[in-house]
């Protein structure tokens, strides 16, 4: 099996304190990127456009074909 990088974790490494602030950042992270989303509609349509390109070319080399792309 392929190693997530979560096998050596200590879950318990964060006080409440970082928790908390980590929960935090989280939650505004998420609104200043819904935010931008809302602004730049654009976004969508160019990820949207990249999927349906994959879907339909199922390049063997996904990053390769994600530079190729975003390149044009």
């Amino acid at each position: 099996l392929a190693e997530s990088g979560l096998e050596k974790l200590d879950f318990g490494a964060l006080s409440l304190e970082q928790q908390q602030k980590l929960r935090q950042f989280k939650v505004k992270t998420r609104i200043d990127n819904e935010k931008y989303l809302r602004a730049h509609p654009e976004v969508e349509l160019l990820i949207s456009n990249f999927l349906s390109e994959v879907f339909l070319k199922r390049p063997t080399d996904i990053r390769e074909f994600a530079a190729g792309g975003f390149n044009q």
